[in-house]
């Protein structure tokens, strides 16, 4: 399964602090922010990935990640989003590096305690169709919510004014390869972007889509109060059980001949 990153955006919530880089760059405690959604997806056992970014920092990821070395990869793929298109018009772009391959989706500004690795084998063995992520949350209007028939999804709202479930659709989402398909028939919402929650309820609409529940805390870091609750996060529990990247160690020098 490849993984596909998304870290555009203008981040117009976080200024002034987004006027001088990208949010995804932004420190979460210890780290730069798009450190640990890299680290979810190699410990979910996905090392093929894509960076999609944008704006006047994109240049400052290929400075931070380099060829993902780092990280334990061979190498680690970019592509460049110009302007602002919503969650599925950045996925669009990912559409020749996934290749007719599943992938898993991660947006830039989620942290998650765990690993959802259980998840991502689920998906691969099914083969075909859509799986998101749910968390229970104390503010579910923010996200992208289910309303529930039992156990059964039966529609997924974005942002609503007055949530029918206090679960939130997580940044991260499992996809066959017809999502592009998919996004080709989108049209922009009325905030003129095109959303993946109409991509989920595509999926729905056909008995396709699955779900699960993420273990442990999940939060994004896409506002002042949530980014300094990832931080508080991190630094009680941590994330993801994420190591701090390190070069390979240098072969140790030849002792001196006295």
């Amino acid at each position: 399964m490849k993984g596909v990153i998304l870290a555009g955006g203008l981040g117009t919530r976080l200024h002034p602090l987004t006027r001088i880089t990208n949010k995804h760059l932004l420190p979460v405690f210890d780290r730069p922010m798009i450190y640990y959604p890299l680290q979810a997806l190699i410990n979910a056992g996905i090392h093929d990935i894509l960076l999609v970014t944008g704006g006047n920092n994109a240049g400052d990821f290929l400075k931070l990640l380099g060829n993902g070395r780092d990280f334990g990869l061979q190498h680690l793929n970019y592509t460049y989003q110009e302007g602002e298109g919503g969650i599925a018009a950045a996925l669009g772009l990912a559409e020749h590096f996934v290749d007719n391959d599943p992938v898993c989706v991660i947006l830039g500004d989620n942290l998650i305690e765990g690993n959802f690795r259980a998840a991502a084998e689920r998906f691969i063995r099914r083969g075909a169709g859509a799986q998101i992520l749910l968390k229970r949350v104390p503010d579910p209007e923010r996200f992208g919510v289910p309303a529930f028939e039992g156990r059964k999804i039966i529609g997924i709202e974005e942002k609503p004014r007055r949530p029918k479930s206090q679960y939130a659709v997580t940044g991260i989402y499992m996809y066959d390869a017809k999502v592009f398909d998919v996004i080709r028939t989108l049209k922009p919402s009325r905030r003129g972007e095109l959303e993946i929650t109409d991509v989920n309820n595509w999926y729905l609409r056909r008995g396709e889509l699955d779900y699960g529940q993420l273990r442990g805390w999940w939060t994004d870091a896409g506002t002042f109060d949530a980014l300094h609750r990832a931080g508080n996060l991190v630094a009680r529990t941590g994330a993801n059980k994420l190591d701090a990247p390190t070069r390979p160690a240098r072969p140790a020098r030849p002792a001196r001949k006295r």
